[in-house]
């Protein structure tokens, strides 16, 4: 199908939307919401502060892009990562959205460009990095028509959080300079602490408030302690060859381990690319990209890599050294299976990963601040040391508790890293009750639990395949036009006009105009 010419043009603009759930279906291409996303909208809809806990794939960018299209000012987006930016700006414009970013990236004259379109309220998402409302940004934006500031991946504004960044210390008092409007902070990691610390940090005048089940049975976790006679190369290699075709993260502590088991991931015909600080950042932005865009299936990298990352379709994460903190652990797992599809994470710890974290430690001045980042680690290496569900002792980290959850961790099926690493399926031993909707024994192995037909897999594979050169046609990661959720479901459903593929979750009148035609054509080859 051709690319529409009117590429930027919103489709709906000038529409009179007037409710969120006509938004959502006509724009989205939902019928429901999920859950917290319509109680977070209607809070800050009415003026109100608010903060939301929801766990990674909850659709927390809804909260705020939804009611960018109902709000008069724009909605003003602080983010920590420019490669999000762009990538949601992306994905937004070909929902017809008029959204741009402002940060380093952005040359003087289109930056000069951009703001005055916002200062004359031609912009309803606006996308800035907190460093850069460090100089005279700030003072252009607060004499702009902004309604909302959002606040993604809020706990990185506190000390007690496991990603401290001090720019976004410096973002107190910005809602008053901006008016008092409503402040949304969005978090998928906080403990009471540093929930706390959020609102007292950022001004917010009794916030509405919403938290969200931590617990994701999709994620099927699976925990191995180093030094046990296992070979943790060859089980690497067995779990990516597991994933064959599919896309993943192979977490390092050190940037020497990165490079090691990315060079040693090639020799073994893998398409591994390396990500770490220490990388030119024309590397980092590059090799980034070619994972965005599926041209690279394991990216291995330090911590560095994945924030914010918004590629639905990572079909697995290990950890080939102990996280540094739960809170961190929860944050990196949670880039796999986005799209709600099942999906392995897989974590190899040792306490000399413990004593490694300590050479982190050397520069931290605050004595109090040392003791508690080591003791995160030591917690996080004890939960993995003890028994019983892995969901389960995860979710109690963060006040939640949980039954077993019967089939989404190693304990509760009874197969080990040795049984995913073999060839063939997972044989499945599940015991305990499944809480939040998880199957007992449902699941063979953890990236095929649809047990699509051979019919359903081919038609994905076109599917996938029209996805790709649409994507490549645009610039744009591959996600961006549709997830696998949606190809899964569209190859689950067979949809033959454009109403019945309207049907399909995911796939709106926006994207049906832009898309529809070329999927319909890949539907109707048998």
């Amino acid at each position: 199908m051709a690319r529409p010419a009117d590429t930027g043009t919103p489709l709906f603009h000038g529409a009179a939307f007037t409710d969120p759930q006509q938004v959502l279906e006509t724009i989205f291409g939902y019928r429901t919401f999920r859950p917290g996303q319509r109680e977070i909208i209607d809070a800050v809809m009415g003026g109100q502060d608010c903060i939301g806990v929801m766990p990674t794939g909850a659709g927390k960018s809804l909260t705020f892009q939804l009611p960018a299209r109902l709000m008069p000012g724009a909605v003003l987006v602080i983010s920590p990562l420019i490669s999000l930016m762009k990538d949601q700006v992306d994905a937004l414009t070909r929902l017809g959205f008029r959204a741009a970013v402002l940060n380093s990236t952005i040359d003087f004259d289109e930056r000069r460009r951009r703001l005055a379109q916002l200062r004359r309220g031609e912009l309803e998402l606006v996308y800035v990095a907190p460093e850069g409302l460090e100089g005279s940004l700030r003072g252009l934006i607060a004499g702009a028509p902004v309604s909302l500031v959002v606040v993604d991946e809020a706990h990185c504004i506190s000390h007690w959080g496991h990603d401290f960044r001090p720019a976004y210390r410096r973002l107190q008092g910005l809602k008053q300079e901006l008016g008092d409007i409503p402040v949304l902070a969005l978090t998928a990691t906080a403990t009471r602490r540093v929930t706390a610390d959020i609102i007292h940090q950022l001004g917010m005048k009794s916030p509405a408030g919403y938290k969200g089940s931590f617990y994701r049975p999709n994620l099927v976790i699976t925990s191995q302690k180093k030094g046990t006679g296992r070979n943790t190369r060859r089980d690497l290699l067995g779990i990516v060859r597991r994933h064959a075709g599919e896309c993943g993260i192979v977490y390092c502590m050190s940037r020497r381990s990165v490079e090691s088991v990315a060079d040693w991931l090639r020799t073994q015909g893998v398409r591994a690319l390396p990500y770490h600080a220490g990388l030119p950042e024309e590397v980092r932005t590059r090799h980034q990209d070619a994972f965005a865009r599926d041209d690279a299936e394991v990216v291995v990298a330090t911590i560095a890599f994945g924030m914010g990352i918004d590629k639905s379709n990572v079909r697995f994460v290990v950890h080939r050294d102990l996280p540094k903190s739960v809170e961190a652990w929860y944050q990196e797992i949670g880039r796999a299976g986005r799209d709600g599809l099942p999906s392995d994470c897989v974590v190899m710890y040792s306490w000399a990963d413990v004593i490694g974290y300590d050479a982190f430690l050397q520069g931290v001045e605050d004595p109090a601040l040392k003791a508690e980042t080591r003791r995160r680690t030591v917690d996080l290496f004890r939960l993995l040391d003890g028994g019983g569900c892995r969901h389960q002792a995860l979710v109690r980290h963060f006040d939640e508790t949980i039954e077993p959850c019967g089939a989404s961790c190693d304990v509760c099926r009874g197969a080990g890293i040795e049984a995913l690493v073999a060839p063939g399926p997972v044989e499945v031993r599940a015991r305990g009750t499944a809480a939040g909707g998880a199957a007992r024994g449902a699941s063979p192995s953890a990236f095929d639990v649809r047990a699509a037909t051979p019919e359903q897999s081919a038609c994905f594979e076109r599917l996938r395949a029209v996805r790709r050169r649409l994507a490549d046609a645009e610039g744009v990661p591959a996600y961006i036009v549709f997830s696998d959720a949606v190809l899964r479901e569209m190859a689950a459903r067979l949809p033959r006009s454009e109403e019945a593929l309207l049907e399909v979750p995911g796939v709106g009148p926006v994207k049906l105009r832009r898309y529809g035609a070329a999927f319909l054509e890949a539907l109707s080859e048998e």
